[in-house]
């Protein structure tokens, strides 16, 4: 895919390591790794997140993606020295300055609007931004299972506020009372229904309006794609203070979604005038399976940039927090942030999967067909599940990259750490113990290792501090406490590797059993052929006897 191509050659050119990028591991494995945050300065959430997409989305808020005194991790670049630099002037200063700009031409040349190629027939320009359709439809869904429990989500929801039908009507059966709209909110207020609607069910109504909800759905989220793209991404002020990789980092293929989106409802709204008792929308979805793909893949795992991205100008660019304030001031926004924007294509992919289920649910209680609904609804779910393994396979690589800038083999014989398909599986420190003494009297010493053990490799160092960059790291969140809300000061850690071995070939694990001076916490690691192709076995003991469990467990596993 082009969009994903070009992303990561971005992280090629940045990083040096092309092959990273390119991986595309399976899911999860069975045991997820537990995360030091000093380590490797980056939070849990966003480099472990094994619950799915949404989860890793809402840990990118708290990610730790800064470079700062010589600890650069992979998001650094992304923000160049003009626009991350903390600014020093006041305010009000700001304000004045971005007034003075909007009273002078721009410098920067305007690009062009995005025009809608297609206009739609029966939805007028008073519906609703998708923010506020995907909201009340959530809500909507909440109450539901509250009431009917889990299984009901998947029913359909409708863009509420459209209109009031008659109060008794028996055609009705969908309109919430007490809310107002413009015409053709529903299917069977479309003019050329009006005549068959007593020769229908209210049953057979109610599959026509979940139909009809879903061009009614993506006609609202193609006005609010055409917002975002007119109002921020086309916005000359924005493309001043911002370099080339952050404005295509913060939009991304945004454009291509919006293509996409238009195309669907074209196809929709043409099958409507076609036959106005619809029945292929399953046809019409699966036939956009390809575009899906191609847009929604690369943007919604781009997000996690997106987020960081923003974060780190928000705190760090008066000017930009000034211009987003400004932007989201414009009538065509209706106050809506651009994050709220810049996560339409994750919602709508999402709830797509619900409103095709909904007119599945219905189809079946009028016994009616619809033409590959089912292989419709498998292909919008294959898309969201290659969307989730795509933002944790880029979870994984950013956090082999910033591994591999803390890793040091030392007199070790040094391997690429960074390679394809390689990820963490679990990490964090044992006791190594050391029996010694004389016949008579033996002693224990203790020293402690540090393991990060990956799906094909298992390192063992030992934790150095580097007492100069915490000291530097201390001074500047000193002066800028809100870097503490990112990392962690005292994070100068780095690994010295001590031994490595292939995993699982060269690696053994076995319970020792109850021996004088040993605690009941330890376990007997064999490598039979290390790092210089010897072996060499190391007793090591955990702090708890659950833990020393799960790292037999993990590192038993074939």
């Amino acid at each position: 895919m082009a969009h994903v191509m070009e992303i990561e050659r971005i992280w090629a050119d940045r990083d040096d390591v092309p092959e990273a990028l390119d991986a595309r591991p399976g899911l999860d494995e069975q045991h997820s790794p537990k995360t030091n945050v000093e380590d490797c300065e980056a939070s849990v959430g966003l480099y472990y997140a094994s619950q799915g997409l949404a989860e890793a989305l809402r840990s990118v808020a708290t990610s730790q993606l800064w470079n700062v005194m010589g600890f650069s991790l992979p998001i650094s670049s992304l923000f160049s020295s003009e626009s991350s630099s903390l600014e020093s002037s006041d305010m009000n200063c700001e304000e004045n300055e971005v007034k003075r700009a909007d009273a002078t031409e721009v410098n920067a040349q305007q690009e062009e609007t995005y025009v809608a190629k297609f206009e739609s027939k029966y939805i007028n320009s008073s519906v609703p931004l998708y923010q506020e359709y995907w909201m009340k439809s959530v809500k909507k869904d909440l109450q539901r299972a509250q009431h009917t429990g889990l299984s009901e989500l998947v029913a359909s929801v409708r863009l509420h506020g459209l209109r009031t039908p008659p109060p008794l009507s028996p055609t009705s059966v969908l309109s919430p009372p007490g809310l107002h709209a413009k015409p053709y909110a529903l299917w069977q207020e479309l003019p050329q229904v009006e005549w068959l609607l007593k020769s229908l069910s209210a049953q057979e109504i109610q599959l026509q309006e979940a139909m009809f909800e879903l061009i009614v759905s993506e006609a609202s989220y193609q006005k609010s794609l055409v917002v975002a793209l007119n109002v921020y991404q086309c916005s000359a002020e924005l493309k001043q203070i911002l370099s080339r990789v952050q404005h295509h980092v913060l939009f991304s293929n945004l454009k291509d979604v919006c293509r996409v989106s238009e195309r669907i409802l074209q196809d929709l709204e043409s099958h409507l005038r076609q036959d106005v008792v619809m029945s292929r929308v399953g046809d019409i979805v699966l036939n956009h399976q390809q575009d899906f793909q191609q847009v929604y893949v690369p943007y919604i795992t781009n997000m996690m940039y997106q987020e960081a991205i923003i974060t780190q100008l928000l705190q760090g660019n008066r000017k930009f927090a000034l211009i987003l304030k400004k932007l989201e001031k414009d009538p065509q926004c209706q106050r809506q942030t651009l994050k709220s924007f810049l996560i339409l294509p994750f919602q709508r992919i999402t709830r797509m999967t619900l409103l095709l289920e909904n007119i599945l649910k219905r189809a079946k209680r009028v016994h009616l067909n619809v033409s590959n609904l089912m292989e419709a609804i498998e292909a919008v779910r294959k898309i969201v599940e290659e969307c989730d393994r795509s933002v944790e396979q880029m979870k994984r690589t950013e956090l082999l990259v910033c591994l591999d800038k803390l890793v040091d083999f030392g007199n070790v014989k040094s391997i690429p750490l960074i390679t394809r398909g390689r990820h963490l599986i679990r990490e964090g420190t044992l006791k190594q113990l050391i029996v010694g003494g004389d016949n008579k009297v033996s002693v224990v010493s203790r020293k402690d290792v540090y393991i990060h053990l990956f799906n094909d490799l298992l390192l063992l160092s030992v934790r150095r501090y580097d007492l100069v960059k915490c000291f530097c790291k201390f001074v500047l969140c000193l002066s800028y406490p809100m870097l503490l809300l990112f990392y962690t000061p005292l994070s100068g850690h780095r690994f010295v590797v001590q031994d490595h071995a292939l995993f699982p070939d060269n690696v053994r694990v076995e319970e020792i059993k109850t021996i004088l001076g040993l605690p009941a916490e330890s376990l007997l690691l064999h490598l039979p052929k290390n790092h210089n192709r010897s072996s060499t076995a190391l007793i090591l003991a955990a702090r708890t006897r659950s833990e020393k469990e799960a790292w037999i467990k993990v590192l038993s596993s074939k």
